[in-house]
């Protein structure tokens, strides 16, 4: 700030006063963590101070061997918070200020332990999503995409689901009771090669779902609508399907090994289960 170079001083001299005291017009908050580090040699400061602040605090002074330390340290705070799931707060504003015509994607997005319950999520790309144990009690997530996505234990109970769309995706462990998949247009969910294992479907309306090659082991399928549901292929070893009507459903190939079977609405025919 005193020195000069070949066309007069390197930095703008600042005020002087009647004493010829110079003023320095900085902040405080910023300049305390740079004067603890000239004085012990360490950068220290309080949670709630802005490391960039501090950066261009260190700018001005020219000390050089503090910037390197305070830009590693913003890129590792921003890196961090990449990896912070989304909020409730935040699909909500990205709802509203979202069209409804346009399509509103949130694939691959981390939404892990979020609660997104009884919220209009239809329409949206949730593809390779991570959900998990996201709560979505009520929500209607119908015609979503959420092929690959990772719902496991996430708590879905009494949701719509109507033409969803959940290829190979990761339900295990997760609520479903009492969903709806049915839907009156005639579109189907559809749900192949997906993972149910040791879900909980019990009371869900799945007409006409696409289960195929499912795998549904140990899953909870109580008193469900099954009618016309694809579950060739499907592993539904230690499932119980008690009081579930299976009209037309298919089953062939499937895996039945210690299925429960009691007080099914329709009986189970042979040709529905023959490969």
């Amino acid at each position: 700030m005193f020195a000069e170079g070949d066309n007069g001083f390197i930095m703008t001299p600042s005020n002087v006063d009647k004493n010829g005291a110079y003023l320095i017009d900085r902040s405080p908050t910023y300049f305390e963590p740079i004067l603890n580090y000239l004085r012990n040699g360490q950068l220290i400061f309080d949670n709630n101070v802005n490391p960039e602040g501090i950066l261009e605090e260190a700018r001005f002074f020219g000390i050089e061997s503090l910037i390197p330390q305070l830009e590693s340290l913003i890129q590792s705070s921003q890196r961090s918070r990449d990896n912070v799931p989304l909020t409730r707060r935040d699909v909500v504003n990205a709802l509203i200020l979202t069209p409804y015509t346009a399509e509103l994607r949130f694939q691959g997005v981390n939404l892990a332990g979020s609660d997104l319950s009884r919220l209009d999520l239809r329409y949206i790309n949730f593809k390779y999503a991570c959900l998990h144990g996201c709560r979505m009690v009520g929500a209607n997530l119908s015609w979503c995409c959420l092929e690959r996505a990772d719902l496991s234990h996430a708590q879905l109970e009494g949701a719509q689901l109507l033409g969803v769309k959940m290829l190979c995706a990761n339900l295990e462990g997760a609520n479903l009771r009492g969903c709806n998949f049915e839907d009156p247009a005639g579109s189907r969910a559809n749900m192949e090669g997906v993972n149910l294992k040791g879900a909980n479907l019990e009371g869900s309306n799945m007409a006409g779902v696409n289960l195929r090659v499912a795998t549904l082991k140990n899953a909870n399928l109580q008193n469900c609508d099954l009618r016309a549901a694809v579950l060739a292929g499907a592993d539904l070893e230690n499932c119980d399907l008690s009081g579930s009507d299976l009209h037309e459903a298919n089953l062939r190939g499937a895996n039945l090994k210690d299925a429960a079977f009691e007080l099914m609405l329709t009986p189970l025919h042979m040709s529905q289960t023959i490969r």
